[in-house]
Protein backbone atom coordinates (compact mmCIF):
# COMPACT_ATOMS: atom_id res chain seq x y z
CA UNK A 1 0.00 0.00 0.00
CA UNK A 2 2.57 2.42 0.85
CA UNK A 3 4.57 1.62 -2.38
CA UNK A 4 1.66 2.44 -4.45
CA UNK A 5 1.02 5.55 -2.78
CA UNK A 6 4.67 6.28 -3.26
CA UNK A 7 4.07 5.52 -7.33
CA UNK A 8 1.16 7.54 -7.19
CA UNK A 9 3.14 10.87 -5.70
CA UNK A 10 5.78 10.26 -7.94
CA UNK A 11 3.41 10.32 -11.32
CA UNK A 12 1.84 13.41 -9.88
CA UNK A 13 4.93 15.29 -9.24
CA UNK A 14 6.23 14.29 -12.93
CA UNK A 15 2.83 15.22 -14.28
CA UNK A 16 3.32 18.65 -12.02
CA UNK A 17 6.85 19.59 -13.61
CA UNK A 18 6.09 18.63 -17.07
CA UNK A 19 2.55 20.07 -17.56
CA UNK A 20 3.50 23.85 -17.30
CA UNK A 21 6.12 23.26 -19.70
CA UNK A 22 4.04 21.37 -22.34
CA UNK A 23 1.11 24.66 -21.39
CA UNK A 24 3.71 27.08 -23.06
CA UNK A 25 3.62 28.42 -26.43
CA UNK A 26 7.15 27.62 -28.03
CA UNK A 27 9.22 26.76 -31.11
CA UNK A 28 9.75 23.49 -32.01
CA UNK A 29 13.78 24.27 -33.10
CA UNK A 30 14.85 26.80 -30.03
CA UNK A 31 18.32 27.51 -31.63
CA UNK A 32 20.20 28.89 -34.48
CA UNK A 33 24.19 30.26 -35.03
CA UNK A 34 24.36 34.02 -35.99
CA UNK A 35 23.52 35.79 -39.26
CA UNK A 36 21.49 32.57 -40.58
CA UNK A 37 18.18 31.62 -42.15
CA UNK A 38 15.78 29.98 -39.81
CA UNK A 39 12.57 28.12 -40.23
CA UNK A 40 10.24 29.04 -36.94
CA UNK A 41 7.66 26.32 -36.29
CA UNK A 42 5.81 27.67 -33.40
CA UNK A 43 3.30 25.28 -31.30
CA UNK A 44 0.03 26.35 -30.20
CA UNK A 45 -0.48 23.02 -27.53
CA UNK A 46 -4.16 24.66 -26.30
CA UNK A 47 -6.88 27.41 -26.39
CA UNK A 48 -7.62 29.85 -23.26
CA UNK A 49 -9.71 27.46 -20.30
CA UNK A 50 -11.11 25.45 -22.96
CA UNK A 51 -11.59 27.91 -25.59
CA UNK A 52 -10.40 27.38 -29.43
CA UNK A 53 -8.08 29.89 -30.41
CA UNK A 54 -9.22 32.30 -33.20
CA UNK A 55 -6.16 34.50 -33.65
CA UNK A 56 -2.01 33.85 -33.18
CA UNK A 57 -0.34 36.88 -33.52
CA UNK A 58 3.79 36.78 -33.69
CA UNK A 59 6.08 40.45 -32.85
CA UNK A 60 9.37 39.99 -35.04
CA UNK A 61 11.88 40.96 -32.95
CA UNK A 62 14.33 43.88 -34.17
CA UNK A 63 17.31 42.24 -36.23
CA UNK A 64 14.86 39.30 -37.69
CA UNK A 65 14.97 39.96 -41.53
CA UNK A 66 13.69 38.48 -44.36
CA UNK A 67 10.38 36.78 -42.80
CA UNK A 68 8.22 35.12 -44.49
CA UNK A 69 5.09 33.21 -43.20
CA UNK A 70 3.45 29.83 -44.64
CA UNK A 71 -0.16 30.11 -45.64
CA UNK A 72 -2.04 27.68 -43.65
CA UNK A 73 -4.77 25.93 -44.98
CA UNK A 74 -8.48 27.30 -43.43
CA UNK A 75 -6.62 30.04 -41.72
CA UNK A 76 -6.62 33.70 -43.17
CA UNK A 77 -2.62 34.86 -43.01
CA UNK A 78 -1.76 38.70 -42.53
CA UNK A 79 1.30 41.17 -42.67
CA UNK A 80 2.57 44.17 -41.23
CA UNK A 81 5.57 45.86 -42.72
CA UNK A 82 7.54 49.06 -41.38
CA UNK A 83 11.24 50.28 -41.17
CA UNK A 84 13.79 48.42 -38.90
CA UNK A 85 16.25 50.70 -36.57
CA UNK A 86 19.12 50.03 -38.48
CA UNK A 87 19.67 48.89 -42.46
CA UNK A 88 21.35 44.90 -42.66
CA UNK A 89 22.84 43.33 -45.53
CA UNK A 90 21.38 39.94 -46.71
CA UNK A 91 22.99 38.50 -49.31
CA UNK A 92 24.95 41.69 -50.27
CA UNK A 93 21.72 43.82 -50.61
CA UNK A 94 21.13 46.25 -47.98
CA UNK A 95 17.53 45.82 -45.74
CA UNK A 96 16.11 48.87 -44.17
CA UNK A 97 12.09 47.38 -43.72
CA UNK A 98 10.21 43.91 -43.87
CA UNK A 99 7.83 42.40 -41.65
CA UNK A 100 7.21 43.06 -38.58
CA UNK A 101 4.13 41.66 -37.57
CA UNK A 102 2.45 38.09 -38.38
CA UNK A 103 -1.13 37.28 -37.79
CA UNK A 104 -3.08 33.69 -38.60
CA UNK A 105 -6.77 34.45 -38.33
CA UNK A 106 -8.88 30.89 -37.97
CA UNK A 107 -10.11 28.47 -35.60
CA UNK A 108 -8.77 25.71 -33.25
CA UNK A 109 -10.36 23.38 -30.59
CA UNK A 110 -8.91 23.72 -27.29
CA UNK A 111 -8.32 20.00 -27.42
CA UNK A 112 -6.36 20.28 -30.38
CA UNK A 113 -2.59 21.30 -31.34
CA UNK A 114 -1.16 22.77 -34.04
CA UNK A 115 2.00 24.31 -35.52
CA UNK A 116 2.65 27.93 -37.41
CA UNK A 117 5.49 28.28 -39.38
CA UNK A 118 7.47 31.37 -40.78
CA UNK A 119 11.14 31.62 -42.65
CA UNK A 120 12.99 34.48 -41.43
CA UNK A 121 16.95 35.00 -41.12
CA UNK A 122 18.91 36.19 -37.69
CA UNK A 123 21.60 39.03 -38.51
CA UNK A 124 24.63 40.01 -37.15
CA UNK A 125 22.70 41.72 -34.07
CA UNK A 126 22.88 39.04 -32.42
CA UNK A 127 25.92 36.53 -31.13
CA UNK A 128 26.53 33.38 -29.41
CA UNK A 129 25.08 32.89 -26.21
CA UNK A 130 22.29 35.57 -26.69
CA UNK A 131 18.39 34.32 -26.49
CA UNK A 132 16.02 36.09 -29.09
CA UNK A 133 12.32 36.23 -27.48
CA UNK A 134 9.15 36.78 -30.08
CA UNK A 135 6.20 38.22 -28.21
CA UNK A 136 2.97 35.89 -29.36
CA UNK A 137 -0.59 36.97 -28.31
CA UNK A 138 -2.96 34.03 -28.86
CA UNK A 139 -6.60 35.66 -28.79
CA UNK A 140 -9.60 32.83 -27.92
CA UNK A 141 -13.11 33.16 -28.14
CA UNK A 142 -13.37 35.36 -24.80
CA UNK A 143 -10.14 35.50 -23.63
CA UNK A 144 -6.89 36.05 -25.06
CA UNK A 145 -2.89 34.23 -23.96
CA UNK A 146 -0.36 36.91 -23.97
CA UNK A 147 2.76 35.22 -24.42
CA UNK A 148 5.23 38.01 -23.80
CA UNK A 149 7.06 37.78 -20.69
CA UNK A 150 11.09 37.66 -21.31
CA UNK A 151 13.41 36.61 -17.87
CA UNK A 152 15.18 39.03 -16.48
CA UNK A 153 19.06 38.47 -16.52
CA UNK A 154 19.68 35.41 -14.87
CA UNK A 155 15.96 34.24 -14.65
CA UNK A 156 14.23 31.09 -15.73
CA UNK A 157 12.20 31.06 -18.22
CA UNK A 158 10.08 28.22 -17.00
CA UNK A 159 9.32 29.87 -13.69
CA UNK A 160 7.57 32.85 -15.93
CA UNK A 161 3.40 32.48 -16.07
CA UNK A 162 3.38 33.38 -19.85
CA UNK A 163 6.97 33.35 -21.54
CA UNK A 164 7.70 34.64 -24.65
CA UNK A 165 8.96 31.50 -26.60
CA UNK A 166 13.07 32.61 -27.48
CA UNK A 167 15.56 31.28 -29.74
CA UNK A 168 18.81 30.65 -28.30
CA UNK A 169 22.12 31.83 -30.42
CA UNK A 170 24.68 29.03 -30.26
CA UNK A 171 27.76 28.65 -32.24
CA UNK A 172 28.63 27.38 -35.78
CA UNK A 173 29.00 23.87 -35.10
CA UNK A 174 31.90 23.30 -37.97
CA UNK A 175 33.74 26.50 -38.34
CA UNK A 176 35.99 26.29 -41.62
CA UNK A 177 39.51 25.27 -40.75
CA UNK A 178 42.30 27.80 -40.61
CA UNK A 179 44.62 26.32 -43.43
CA UNK A 180 45.94 23.56 -45.55
CA UNK A 181 49.31 22.61 -45.84
CA UNK A 182 50.52 21.05 -48.91
CA UNK A 183 54.33 20.80 -49.28
CA UNK A 184 55.62 24.39 -48.57
CA UNK A 185 52.52 26.10 -49.75
CA UNK A 186 50.05 27.18 -47.39
CA UNK A 187 46.63 27.54 -48.34
CA UNK A 188 43.51 28.94 -46.47
CA UNK A 189 40.37 27.93 -46.97
CA UNK A 190 38.67 28.53 -50.37
CA UNK A 191 35.27 30.43 -50.55
CA UNK A 192 33.38 31.63 -53.52
CA UNK A 193 30.04 33.55 -53.78
CA UNK A 194 26.41 32.61 -54.27
CA UNK A 195 26.08 33.59 -58.18
CA UNK A 196 22.40 34.42 -59.42
CA UNK A 197 20.29 31.92 -62.27
CA UNK A 198 21.63 32.23 -65.42
CA UNK A 199 25.60 33.52 -64.51
CA UNK A 200 27.90 31.89 -66.55
CA UNK A 201 30.67 32.41 -64.51
CA UNK A 202 31.47 32.27 -60.31
CA UNK A 203 34.52 33.51 -58.57
CA UNK A 204 36.96 31.67 -56.45
CA UNK A 205 39.28 33.31 -53.61
CA UNK A 206 42.21 32.24 -51.35
CA UNK A 207 45.09 33.15 -49.73
CA UNK A 208 48.49 30.78 -50.38
CA UNK A 209 51.66 31.62 -48.78
CA UNK A 210 55.04 29.70 -49.92
CA UNK A 211 57.39 28.65 -46.87
CA UNK A 212 59.87 26.99 -49.03
CA UNK A 213 63.04 28.72 -50.97
CA UNK A 214 61.47 27.92 -54.29
CA UNK A 215 58.87 29.21 -56.32
CA UNK A 216 55.83 27.99 -57.58
CA UNK A 217 53.38 28.77 -59.78
CA UNK A 218 48.89 28.49 -59.49
CA UNK A 219 48.25 27.44 -63.75
CA UNK A 220 44.90 26.08 -62.56
CA UNK A 221 42.24 23.29 -61.59
CA UNK A 222 38.81 22.05 -61.57
CA UNK A 223 35.33 22.81 -60.06
CA UNK A 224 32.68 20.22 -60.70
CA UNK A 225 30.28 23.03 -61.89
CA UNK A 226 32.75 24.50 -64.44
CA UNK A 227 33.50 23.62 -68.16
CA UNK A 228 37.50 24.99 -66.99
CA UNK A 229 38.72 26.99 -63.95
CA UNK A 230 41.28 30.09 -64.84
CA UNK A 231 43.88 32.60 -62.69
CA UNK A 232 42.88 36.06 -63.53
CA UNK A 233 44.21 39.30 -62.41
CA UNK A 234 42.30 42.91 -62.18
CA UNK A 235 44.65 45.99 -64.26
CA UNK A 236 44.22 49.17 -64.55
CA UNK A 237 44.39 51.22 -67.63
CA UNK A 238 43.94 54.73 -67.79
CA UNK A 239 41.13 54.90 -65.67
CA UNK A 240 39.53 51.73 -66.54
CA UNK A 241 40.07 48.35 -64.32
CA UNK A 242 40.20 45.67 -66.73
CA UNK A 243 40.23 42.03 -66.19
CA UNK A 244 42.60 39.16 -67.79
CA UNK A 245 43.87 35.64 -67.64
CA UNK A 246 46.92 35.71 -66.65
CA UNK A 247 49.29 33.94 -68.58
CA UNK A 248 51.53 31.24 -67.76
CA UNK A 249 49.86 30.84 -63.82
CA UNK A 250 50.12 32.86 -60.41
CA UNK A 251 53.62 33.05 -59.29
CA UNK A 252 53.93 32.75 -55.57
CA UNK A 253 57.36 33.59 -54.61
CA UNK A 254 59.22 32.10 -51.64
CA UNK A 255 58.23 33.73 -48.06
CA UNK A 256 55.50 35.71 -50.45
CA UNK A 257 51.60 35.42 -49.69
CA UNK A 258 49.52 35.89 -52.36
CA UNK A 259 45.55 36.73 -51.89
CA UNK A 260 43.20 36.13 -54.34
CA UNK A 261 40.25 37.82 -53.29
CA UNK A 262 36.97 39.98 -54.76
CA UNK A 263 38.15 43.33 -56.59
CA UNK A 264 41.25 41.79 -57.41
CA UNK A 265 43.22 38.22 -58.58
CA UNK A 266 40.91 35.64 -58.47
CA UNK A 267 39.76 32.17 -60.03
CA UNK A 268 37.21 32.07 -62.84
CA UNK A 269 34.90 29.04 -62.72
CA UNK A 270 33.90 29.41 -66.34
CA UNK A 271 30.61 27.97 -68.17
CA UNK A 272 28.75 27.19 -65.07
CA UNK A 273 26.28 24.66 -65.43
CA UNK A 274 23.74 25.73 -62.09
CA UNK A 275 24.03 28.62 -59.74
CA UNK A 276 26.59 28.61 -56.78
CA UNK A 277 24.17 28.60 -53.79
CA UNK A 278 24.66 30.15 -50.79
CA UNK A 279 26.11 27.47 -47.74
CA UNK A 280 27.20 24.83 -50.31
CA UNK A 281 30.31 23.50 -50.15
CA UNK A 282 31.88 22.61 -53.56
CA UNK A 283 34.91 20.66 -53.79
CA UNK A 284 37.23 21.24 -56.54
CA UNK A 285 41.09 21.03 -56.96
CA UNK A 286 43.67 23.95 -57.39
CA UNK A 287 46.93 22.83 -59.78
CA UNK A 288 50.33 23.80 -58.82
CA UNK A 289 53.50 24.02 -61.55
CA UNK A 290 55.43 22.08 -58.33
CA UNK A 291 53.21 21.24 -55.56
CA UNK A 292 51.05 19.59 -58.22
CA UNK A 293 46.99 19.05 -57.54
CA UNK A 294 45.42 19.47 -53.99
CA UNK A 295 42.19 18.86 -53.39
CA UNK A 296 39.98 21.70 -51.98
CA UNK A 297 36.24 22.85 -50.50
CA UNK A 298 34.82 26.12 -51.40
CA UNK A 299 32.66 27.73 -48.81
CA UNK A 300 29.99 29.32 -50.94
CA UNK A 301 28.70 32.70 -48.79
CA UNK A 302 26.33 35.26 -49.83
CA UNK A 303 26.29 37.09 -52.63
CA UNK A 304 28.73 40.56 -51.93
CA UNK A 305 29.89 38.17 -48.69
CA UNK A 306 33.12 38.72 -47.30
CA UNK A 307 35.77 36.10 -46.89
CA UNK A 308 35.43 33.70 -44.04
CA UNK A 309 36.56 35.00 -40.56
CA UNK A 310 39.26 32.05 -40.74
CA UNK A 311 40.94 34.30 -43.82
CA UNK A 312 40.46 38.06 -42.14
CA UNK A 313 44.25 39.61 -41.51
CA UNK A 314 46.18 42.63 -41.28
CA UNK A 315 48.19 43.80 -43.83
Amino acid sequence: MSSSRSRGALVAALVSLSAPALAHVSFETAQTTPNSPFKAVLRIPHGCDGQPTLKVRVRIPEGIVAVKPMPKAGWKLETTKGSYVRAYQVHGETVSEGVTDIVWTGSLDDGFYDEFVFQARFTDAFQPGATVYFPVVQECEKDTEEWVQVPAAGEDSHHLASPAPGVKIVAAANPSPVAQQVGTLTIEQPWSRATPAGAQVGGGYLRITNNGKEADRLIGGSFPNASRVEVHEMTMEGDIMRMKQVAGGLEIKPGATVELKPGAGHLMFMDLKEPLKEGQIVKGTLVFEKAGTVDVEYTVRGMGGAAPSAMEHKH
